[in-house]
């Protein structure tokens, strides 16, 4: 028999009300479904912090940004972009974690980079087109697959399989010639049991930043079998980014009169003109297989296998203008009879990596009690060379000379068990157990000519625990406690040798409130760290920021969050976190002297962190969205430098969703308008900072000078777009 039922999700940033027909007891199929993420995911009562994201709520903002961009407006979460408008190279901070401290998994297979930790979202292009939900964690977390969660997860689920035929044309067109182009379609079941659903998206843009231009081609495509008890989803998704770079940033005198200006491939030429090279790009492209087989064999018992190739290569190329010869190991010439050791080039930075991924996991689930086992294997193997493409001189160089070449590999096991546990009517309880096993050995040369030899091992303990009291309907506490570990990255690796894996304690207490269309979510937390890989404020010669070890620090929080019914048209959801992130002890060579500067502020950690969404609903069709955001000030470094310090900024967006249903031709078509900081907000999310050495200047004298670096993100802007579904 089936009933009605109204789905309301609701939360800081996002709000919809959909209406679905289910059969009261859900399918067989929509729980195998759910088995792809099971293994990474928390459900509602869980005490673990986290968002949930649909379908539905990511589409009111698809205009061609990226996936951070689209959750700027959760709890604890800062956002920025290289190109100053949400499209190319974009990250995410959340509670002040850094990338490489970030999991993240699309259906249970780690995305997360596992040499650089890093997360590239420019290579998933429009890949939230093809994103069924996906649930943020802050804080430790489950257990997940992949280099552990260090402060936050993201984990992704792909569209699921349509019973009925679909399909999509959806436009969006903006400001600095930003426009994206995708075409959806799904066979629906065929013969009751085979679907083909596929994606073809194209993202240009300008960028707000002078010549940062980023084209994304990208692709999605899955086929799926279903019968009562099983689901097997073989899925390929993937693309090309060809990015023009902005990673330098400006200075602070350029932010005042020229803050678009971008320095890339700048050059001087033979008549001692400035000109700018116009292919100072990253290009890329990234291949990823998956297969998922899952399979229900009782009322109790499931099981999920999932396998995973991803293939990636690409290159950086970049103009040089008077480089040594000794860069690339080329030998000093004659040229007219002067001795010629410099020479202007191109050069390309490759990468050309491999990464294989098994992961299987045994569920057990009844009345009381829902048990998880799992294990996972990744290995990873990445080429890094490089290449001179042309030079004015060549010395002895021949035609595809590799100036360096290196090669690095990553093996991780790891094996879990987890469960929830009902003791009563009011009390639920969590454990998870969770061990892991690294090796990372990296051999030949790299970018600077220098051996690099890296050959280690770690054994990792990973428990978490939890309660969760149910006091009414309305009402549940929680409670927490996980640790984790997580090893160094390769950038950590060559900036020191003897780097240190970080450790995390992670205690989260929580109140959860909900009464009708009123929600109300308070969450504290205490972070507390050993040798935590924070923000040096540094970036190396490619724009990749660079870590160091802090010795003890913690980040202590309270994250509160709401929907709050004003009138029946209108709907507040604000969201605000207070916290103190400090390094306990901090050390610093400065003017040649060891300077004791005792707690500072960790790097990039803003003390407040606020969200607002105002949403007025007049029919049903039609929905306004004021989007507000305040990110207090920060600093790009530990020391608190001033010049490291990265003003505080409120950005105001406005974003409208239009819904049309013709009684021909299309099931819907949905016309979408997004305003970005209406305002102005001339403003910075994202720097670095940096010093060196002056021993020159003062013979017998050592005197610090400090530099800094912003990235200036746009003013005024607007995207606009037509979805028509058929």
């Amino acid at each position: 028999m089936k009933h009605l039922s109204i789905v309301v999700i609701a939360f800081l940033g996002f709000y919809v009300t959909a209406q679905n027909t289910q059969q009261s007891d859900t399918t067989k199929t929509e729980k195998l479904e759910e088995v792809l993420v099971k293994a990474v995911r928390v459900d509602a009562k869980s005490p673990i912090t986290h968002s949930n994201v649909s379908k539905e709520e990511l589409a009111k903002r698809n205009l061609g940004q990226d996936i951070p961009t689209l959750l700027n407006f959760l709890p604890s979460v800062v956002t920025t972009s290289d190109a100053g408008a949400g499209v190319g190279y974009t990250g995410i901070r959340i509670r002040g974690v850094s990338s490489q401290s970030t999991n993240v998994t699309i259906n249970g297979i780690p995305y997360t980079d596992a040499e650089s930790l890093g997360t590239f979202w420019v290579n998933l292009g429009d890949f939230s087109s093809s994103v069924e939900n996906l649930q943020v964690q802050r804080g430790v977390g489950t257990s997940t697959n992949g280099s552990g969660a260090f402060g936050a997860s993201i984990n992704l689920l792909t569209d699921g399989f349509s019973d009925v035929a679909t399909g999509e044309i959806s436009n969006s067109i903006g400001s600095f010639n930003t426009r994206k182009h995708t075409v959806k379609f799904s066979t629906g079941l065929m013969n009751d049991h085979f679907e083909i659903a596929g994606r073809l998206s194209n993202i240009e843009s300008d960028g707000y930043v002078d010549r940062a231009s980023t084209s994304l081609k990208s692709y999605f495509l899955q086929g799926s079998y279903v019968d009562d008890n099983t689901l097997i989803k073989a899925v390929t998704f993937g693309g090309n980014n060809v990015t023009y770079q902005s990673w330098f940033g400006i200075d602070a005198q350029t932010l005042r009169v020229n803050r678009t200006f971008n320095p890339a491939g700048q050059f001087t030429d033979e008549n001692g003109n400035t000109q700018f090279y116009d292919r100072e790009v990253d290009d890329y492209r990234q291949d990823h297989y998956q297969l998922h087989w899952n399979e229900k064999f009782n009322r109790n018992w499931s099981t999920n296998v999932g396998l995973n190739y991803t293939y990636g290569r690409g290159y950086f190329e970049q103009f040089r203008e008077d480089d040594d010869f000794s860069t690339y190991g080329f030998d000093p010439i004659t040229v007219n009879g002067s001795l010629v050791n410099t020479t202007d080039l191109i050069r390309r930075r490759w990468l050309d990596n491999d990464y294989y991924v098994v992961n299987a996991n045994v569920n057990y689930k009844d009345n009381n009690s829902d048990i998880l086992l799992g294990t996972s294997f990744s290995h990873y193997d990445g080429d890094h060379f490089g290449e001179v493409i042309w030079a004015r001189f060549a010395s002895n160089s021949n035609i595809r000379d590799r100036y360096y070449e290196g090669n690095g590999k990553k093996n991780d096991f790891s094996a879990f068990a987890k469960g929830t546990f009902k003791l009563s009517n009011k009390f639920q309880l969590y454990g998870d157990l969770q061990i892991r096993n690294v090796n990372y050995e990296t051999s030949g040369i790299n970018s600077n000519l220098t051996n690099f030899n890296v050959d280690e091992n770690y054994l990792f303990f990973n428990p978490k625990a939890g309660v969760t009291y149910e006091y009414n309907d309305n009402n549940d506490l929680y409670f927490s406690y996980a640790r984790a570990n997580r090893e160094p990255n390769r950038d950590d690796f060559e900036n020191n040798p003897d780097i240190l894996p970080e450790q995390l304690n992670d205690f989260e207490l929580g109140w959860r409130h909900k009464d009708e269309n009123f929600l109300l979510n308070v969450n504290g937390y205490l972070m507390y760290y050993n040798e935590q890989l924070v923000l040096s404020g540094e970036i190396n010669d490619v724009g990749a920021p660079l870590r160091t070890n802090s010795g003890e620090s913690y980040r202590l929080g309270l994250e509160i969050e709401s929907t709050i019914p004003l009138a029946e048209k209108w709907t507040l959801q604000p969201n605000v976190t207070l916290s103190r992130n400090r390094n306990v002890e901090t050390f610093r060579n400065f003017d040649g002297e060891l300077q004791n500067l005792g707690s500072t502020a960790i790097a990039f950690s803003p003390d407040i962190i606020a969200a607002n969404a105002l949403i007025y609903q007049p029919v049903n069709n039609l929905q306004m969205s004021l989007l507000s955001k305040f990110v207090g000030e920060q600093f790009m470094s530990n020391t608190e430098a001033e010049l490291s310090k990265l003003d505080s900024f409120f950005t105001t967006d406005f974003n409208i969703v239009y819904t049309i249903k013709p009684k021909s031709v299309f099931k819907s078509i949905v016309l979408t308008g997004l305003v970005n900081n209406i305002f102005n907000e001339l403003y910075v999310s994202n720097g670095y900072y940096f010093t060196f050495d002056d021993d020159f200047s003062n013979p017998g004298t050592i005197s610090t000078v400090e530099g800094a670096g912003f990235y200036p993100q746009a003013g005024t802007n607007f995207l606009l777009g037509a979805t028509f579904n058929f």
